[in-house]
């Protein structure tokens, strides 16, 4: 998971969504908003083009689940479920990207908050997920930091699921190679090739390794954390690079 930007969606989308959410305030119980947010959302062909495409926009990669940053992203999820909070079925800031196998096998309806109800899932929206979970880069696993950090990890199967631990260990070979690749074509003046090195390297599935390696750069501890890896952290401090890659294309 990353840091990601909410846009700003079409004004024709923003209000049918305000109406849409008005019509279910209007049922007076609970039992039958939940049914009217069911039945609005089943029938929402009308906004879900426009709410994908500014998904879309936001998402890492190309249109990558915003959960586990691996497969494609299909599905409008409700960060809190519609069956929880039905009057948020149609707010713009409870929508996010996932994949499929995320949505329907993974979270589903599960949304857990600590003793005061507050929930424990970090919205990449409104939070940096570095600051409740640190990558260990060559394991290709995740450790919480904070109690969200693990309400992410057991949620969203971020460690149980062995093709995103060997995609990320994978992923890390593949980012250390493309700083290499860059420094060379850099040196070289060949500037043109190394604009291109950095738009692939943040197309790519599994983008939180290369985020995390900058991160974790500048941390107090990085000559432990990259121990053995000596090269790649003169590399990530070289501010020449870190100005080419962090100025994402």
């Amino acid at each position: 998971m990353i840091r990601l930007w909410r846009v700003a969606l079409p004004q024709e989308t923003a209000r049918r969504l305000e109406k849409y959410t008005e019509e279910i305030a209007e049922q007076a119980t609970e039992g039958a908003r939940k049914a009217k947010a069911g039945d609005l959302w089943s029938a929402r062909r009308g906004v879900r083009p426009a709410l994908l495409d500014a998904l879309t926009e936001m998402a890492p990669g190309h249109a990558r689940c915003m959960y586990c940053g691996d497969s494609q992203g299909t599905d409008i999820d409700h960060f809190d479920p519609k069956s929880r909070t039905p009057l948020r079925t149609f707010d713009w800031f409870n929508h996010l990207l996932a994949c499929s196998y995320c949505n329907s096998n993974q979270k589903r309806s599960l949304f857990p908050t600590d003793g005061d109800g507050t929930p424990l899932l970090v919205d990449p929206t409104l939070r940096d997920p570095l600051d409740h979970l640190r990558l260990v880069l060559p394991l290709g696993q995740y450790k919480a930091r904070t109690p969200q950090g693990q309400a992410c990890i057991d949620v969203f199967g971020l460690n149980s699921r062995p093709v995103l631990v060997k995609g990320r260990v994978d992923a890390y070979a593949t980012a250390r190679h493309s700083l290499e690749l860059w420094r060379i074509a850099t040196d070289k003046g060949q500037h043109d090739k190394a604009r291109e090195i950095v738009r692939v390297s943040w197309n790519r599935p599994l983008v939180d390794v290369l985020v995390a390696m900058f991160h974790q750069s500048r941390h107090s501890a990085a000559d432990a954390l990259f121990m053995g890896e000596e090269e790649v952290l003169v590399l990530l401090r070289d501010p020449e690079l870190r100005e080419g890659f962090l100025e994402r294309p």
